[in-house]
């Protein structure tokens, strides 16, 4: 396993005052850590932050919103890039949640400040108060036309708003325990929820009303991902003609995050499984790659990479740290993880 590079302190102070220091370290398995910070000494003549490092690392390029800093002992370097703009009048507390829409102009979050907000991701100028949920919200995410949320929480009940006007257009309710992940089946017509219930559910937005349990594992399942299966996958047979109003749920695989360390794939339409995995530590969250390949984050700092038509053993296992892998997201040829540090 590689070694991790990491800031540990709020290091964009370092760009933007003299003598503004954060503190470095250097982690490789096996081997002591390695100390160091870096200081601002000043700005060169062109603006940019003239930066030094203590002993053991270096500095490489510095741009007004990036560092590159290596560890020439471990062969191993990173850059660390300030936010291009940052938004801290949308909530009191820490954000839990939030999704920005396909256009790109809105955004909707929720947070342990009880709120759901839809903002413009230009500005942060916010747009709608969403209120409905009783208890607090644990996710929140846009339809693909932009002009619609989907939320869930604590209360049990999976929301559909109107990001227009913040109207509740559609409430379900069905699930025993909070909603704990969302996720939209290709234009909406079908929504996934999964709960502390340990069930995940298939629910029909044009007549509110669910269209079964696509499985009840006996465990939480905290997150949930859909997304097309490789060809060459044997999703099963339903045991019964599927309804009219599924649309969409042909040939699609579901991933289920498991808090008793598992994570399963269920063919959607046939509610079989398809595979079981046993991970580390409770799984948190998971997202698809592509149709064959699958990521799941742990609450031990594991991030597993699968390959969904053999899942025996992951393709790789990467873990940076202890802390909690909290969330997912495919990007360009890689993909984003959050963390709780």
């Amino acid at each position: 396993m590689a070694a991790t590079l990491r800031i540990q302190s709020d290091w964009s102070q370092v760009l933007r005052r003299d003598e503004g220091e954060a503190w470095l370290s250097c982690r490789s398995p096996g081997k002591p850590t390695l100390y160091g910070s870096l200081t601002r000494r000043g700005l060169s003549t062109e603006g940019v932050p003239d930066i030094a490092a203590s002993e053991g690392f270096v500095v490489g390029e510095v741009t007004k919103k990036s560092i590159l800093v290596s560890c020439p002992h471990e062969n191993v370097s990173t850059k660390f890039l300030a936010p291009y703009t940052t938004f801290c009048r949308i909530h009191q507390k820490s954000i839990t949640c939030l999704d920005i829409s396909s256009g790109g102009g809105l955004g909707v979050s929720t947070s342990t400040d009880g709120t759901m907000k839809i903002w413009q991701a230009a500005n942060g100028e916010i747009r709608r108060l969403l209120e409905g949920h009783v208890y607090d919200v644990n996710c929140c995410r846009f339809f693909p036309s932009g002009l619609v949320v989907l939320s869930g929480g604590m209360d049990a009940q999976l929301k559909v708003w109107s990001a227009e006007d913040a109207s509740c257009a559609v409430t379900f309710k069905g699930h025993k325990g909070g909603i704990l992940d969302t996720a939209i089946v290709d234009r909406g017509r079908n929504v996934l929820s999964c709960s502390r219930d340990g069930t995940a559910r298939l629910w029909d937005c044009g007549k509110s009303a669910c269209l079964g349990v696509i499985t009840d594992c006996g465990s939480p399942v905290n997150g949930i991902a859909v997304g097309a299966a490789d060809n060459s996958l044997n999703l099963g047979t339903p045991e019964k003609a599927p309804s009219e109003r599924e649309v969409g749920t042909e040939g699609k695989i579901l991933l289920l995050a498991r808090e008793d360390k598992k994570l399963q794939g269920v063919g959607l339409q046939s509610r079989q499984p398809v595979f079981l995995f046993f991970g580390s530590d409770a799984f948190n969250c998971c997202a698809f790659l592509s149709s064959t390949y699958i990521l799941a984050g742990t609450q031990d700092g594991n991030i597993y990479q699968l390959d969904v038509r053999n899942t025996n053993a992951p393709i790789q296992v990467i873990h940076r740290s202890g802390a909690p892998v909290l969330s997912l997201l495919p990007y360009r040829d890689g993909f984003i993880a959050s963390q709780g540090n």
